[in-house]
């Protein structure tokens, strides 16, 4: 070969090997707010030529988007990190970030506890994210950081690209918050509450939607309180606004304040066509006393009085919550108040919680801590009773004819392949009221790609977290169009 073609080789080669993507590896621990975050980093990255992997063996940056809410969460990130240090040693040239809440909580701290890791960035470095990166690589510095001066703007590219052909997807509405209840450590971690415009929420919704999102959840601490300090237009009017958008068939929201549910937003479960009907309504207790202590700024009177309005506007709205049991001081008698308020509302479902000291939450420096054992315990029995509601709840589906929003193919069935104990393809998405709906594709459903697609499905089984069914029909109407058989005999 002559000296110009070897030369041309070479040079090809290089070339090759500089345009090859980077591989993104990307751990989340946490809310709906942290998924969020992580769609956020991968769709800044992506700019930087990474493509994320589900192979963390492959990865040239592996991040932890972490959350500090409970000492189990911020356990689980030491953890994981822990089984980071043989892959560090392996590969020096990896690199590993933590961000989210613990890395804003614990700053350098995360350094020095925990050598393998390069990068720390806060709540509201996303947006440097890109830089910092760049920066981790040219300079092999370790960097930090967690700054969160200036106005409180959220410089996010809120991009059609993050939400590309996904059914379900989350828009944040705001961020931080103001409540300071005294267990919490978000107003610390996520800062104080921003709302933005309704017109870039719109925007970001519309442009999704056309991208393949049939259904959005609207993020926030407190989306009850969207938009109040800003003077911009309330909650249940971008409810309205967004029930409005073509190629959106769902609409749905978390988390909702109890102080701040207001008339308006309790009338919209009745008026808006795309809302779906459940609400997360965290109670946290059912002990006047213990909310109080808690800073919650509402009596159980007051919840239950709004839950009551609510079933009365929509009969069928599932209506699901968040508990923490052992709170410093909470006597066996408060503990009673909050089972006898479990009995009472009969939740569809709680996320129950024992109880654990957060850096900067006063609570922690409450006296009459209650023991681990006596927290253990309490949890498992509020579980216990809170399961046979959630049960009962599910059996009542049976019978039923129910829309299914097909989310993709059920957790068992990588990809829809076929197996001895699952022949037929297995699918599986929500209801309006947020129930889990698993189903087979039966007869001329089987090579159908229903991902996107409502079905109407008849309740056959109700477990414990989630029903089983049998497919009648697509409601779709773009499939309708299409000319597809939407029945099954």
């Amino acid at each position: 070969m002559s000296l110009p073609g070897l030369i041309y080789l070479i040079q090809t080669a290089m070339s090759n090997i500089q345009m090859e993507s980077k591989h993104l590896y990307l751990y989340t621990i946490g809310c709906q707010m942290n998924v969020n975050d992580s769609e956020l980093m991968a769709a800044k990255l992506r700019d930087c030529d990474y493509i994320q992997t589900d192979d963390i063996r492959q990865a040239d940056l592996i991040l932890v988007n972490t959350c500090s809410v409970r000492a189990k969460a911020e356990q689980k990130v030491f953890s994981f990190l822990g089984r980071l240090a043989g892959l560090k040693r392996k590969n020096p040239e990896l690199i590993i970030g933590v961000g989210g809440c613990v890395a804003q909580q614990e700053g350098e701290h995360i350094l020095k506890r925990a050598p393998m890791v390069d990068l720390v960035f806060g709540t509201r470095a996303i947006g440097r994210l890109p830089r910092l990166v760049e920066e981790v690589q040219r300079t092999g510095c370790r960097l930090v950081d967690i700054d969160m001066a200036g106005n409180g703007r959220m410089d996010l590219d809120f991009s059609k690209d993050v939400a590309k052909e996904a059914v379900s997807g989350f828009v944040t509405i705001m961020r931080g918050c103001d409540n300071f209840c005294t267990y919490c450590v978000v107003p610390y971690v996520r800062g104080r509450e921003t709302s933005r415009t309704p017109e870039e929420i719109l925007a970001e919704i519309r442009s999704r939607a056309a991208a393949g999102m049939r259904e959005a959840t609207l993020l926030g601490q407190n989306v009850n309180s969207y938009g109040k300090k800003e003077g911009l237009c309330t909650f249940s009017e971008l409810l309205a606004r967004a029930d409005q958008v073509e190629d959106l068939w769902r609409l749905r929201f978390t988390t909702s304040h109890p102080k701040d549910l207001s008339e308006a937003l309790i009338g919209a479960f009745g008026e808006l066509q795309k809302l779906c009907h459940h609400i997360h309504l965290p109670v946290q207790s059912g002990s006047n006393r213990i909310l109080q202590k808690m800073n919650r700024d509402y009596t159980r009177e007051e919840y239950r009085e709004k839950v009551r309005k609510l079933r009365n506007i929509c009969p069928d709205i599932a209506i699901t919550s968040d508990m923490i049991v052992g709170f410093p001081g909470e006597s066996r008698e408060d503990f009673e108040d909050t089972l006898d308020l479990v009995r009472e509302i009969e939740f569809d479902g709680l996320f129950a919680f024992a109880y654990s000291d957060r850096p900067n939450a006063p609570a922690a420096r409450f006296k009459d801590k209650i023991p681990e054992e006596e927290r253990h315990q309490r949890l498992l029995e509020l579980l216990a009773l809170q399961e046979k509601y959630t049960s009962a709840k599910n059996q009542k589906y049976i019978g039923k004819i129910v829309p299914v929003l097909v989310e993709g193919f059920g957790k068992k069935q990588e990809k829809g392949a076929k197996t001895e104990e699952l022949p037929l393809p297995q699918w599986t998405g929500r209801t309006s009221t947020n129930k889990i709906v698993h189903f087979s594709a039966e007869d001329g459903w089987r090579e159908k790609d229903l991902t996107g697609v409502l079905v109407d499905v008849r309740i056959e089984t109700g477990y414990s977290h989630s029903l089983r069914g049998r497919p009648i029909r697509i409601t779709t109407s773009d499939f309708i169009k299409e000319g597809d058989e939407t029945h099954v005999t």
